[in-house]
């Protein structure tokens, strides 16, 4: 039994001139086409979708599990707030997992989108450490917070690194009113008199135990004027 085996091409034989071969070139083409082979074309580029933006470390979204578990723990505060949308902004910036304070015990002014650990953080600060001490140290009630505010979609000061006020994961403290109608400001009275001196440090060293990065005006020039809180980062920082 014979086998059958494809028989040997002969190419014909040409003078090499550019033009008989590039016609030679075409006749090996088609010839390699009927012997069944198939030319491979390029892939087209697949375009990759937008991805939507996630979370931070650290951070989470409204209606997670951890969202839930963290409103609980403000409502055991009396903490009044609405849940906000999450949010992402040109830049970088994002508000998720985001509540607004409506009430934490005093009023508080200029507050935005907070995350809600930093909102329970804040709300257990006013409670539990700015109004007892108010009470003892200045012998009077607190009244009222003053907040430079919270989101803010900018770099750190001097840098070019995003600060924690562009995930509204930070908040500004620039003033402490009293009953007796005192007005306790960390840019007039951070060294002034012992016992208001003795109350913002104080308070300052409370939220050291709360959030993991507090600045004063003993940081650095650009905190002169208000203390800095936000729960950024690993680990803990206070100055």
């Amino acid at each position: 039994m014979k086998s059958h085996q494809p028989p040997f091409l002969t190419l014909p034989v040409v003078p090499a001139t550019s033009a008989r071969m590039a016609g030679l070139l075409a006749v090996v083409a088609l010839i390699l086409s009927g012997c069944g082979g198939t030319v491979a074309t390029p892939k087209k580029s697949i375009a990759h979708k937008p991805v939507s933006s996630a979370p931070a470390p650290g951070r989470y979204r409204a209606g997670s599990t951890e969202f839930r578990q963290c409103a609980v723990k403000l409502a055991s505060l009396n903490a009044q707030y609405t849940p906000l949308p999450d949010r992402s902004y040109n830049g970088g910036c994002t508000a998720y997992g985001s509540v607004k304070l409506l009430d934490v015990g005093v009023p508080v002014s200029n507050l935005g989108a907070m995350t809600c650990s930093l909102a329970e953080n804040f709300t257990a600060w006013a409670r539990y450490g700015v109004a007892p001490a108010a009470r003892l140290i200045l012998g009077s009630e607190l009244v009222k917070i003053e907040t430079m505010g919270t989101f803010n979609c900018r770099p750190i000061a001097g840098t070019g690194r995003l600060s924690e006020h562009g995930h509204s994961n930070a908040v500004d403290i620039s003033a402490f009113i009293l009953a007796d109608g005192r007005r306790i400001t960390v840019k007039n009275h951070w060294n002034s008199d012992r016992r208001t001196k003795e109350f913002l440090r104080t308070v300052h060293a409370s939220a050291c135990k709360r959030f993991r990065t507090v600045l004063g005006p003993d940081y650095n020039e650009a905190h002169h004027d208000h203390l800095h809180f936000d729960m950024g980062g690993k680990g803990t920082y206070c100055r």
